[in-house]
């Protein structure tokens, strides 16, 4: 398991605007600007946020004009999801 990918993943869940930002892509994709209507916060701020969420893998952007659409990334949620299972069969296993 490589710690530094999962750290980064696993900083991604750990603030409760990026959560909430998760919640809202879980249905489909969203553009920047729909994420700020939903969520009270700075654009400096959601950018900040998104950096963290595309820089771990779980959360993928496409810019489209002069906005960037954001959709949930699989590989992300499967490393998050790889590592849980992993720490499950480990505590099993003592």
């Amino acid at each position: 398991m490589d710690e530094i990918k999962t750290a980064k993943v696993f900083k991604a869940f750990c603030d409760e605007n990026r959560i909430k930002i998760i919640e809202l892509l879980s249905s489909g994709e969203k553009c920047a600007c729909k994420l700020l209507e939903e969520i009270n916060v700075t654009q400096p701020t959601l950018s900040h946020h998104m950096k963290i969420l595309c820089d771990s893998g779980v959360v993928a952007g496409r810019k489209e004009g002069k906005w960037t659409h954001y959709s949930i990334c699989e590989e992300g949620i499967e490393t998050a999801k790889e590592y849980l299972d992993s720490l499950i069969k480990e505590g099993n296993q003592s």
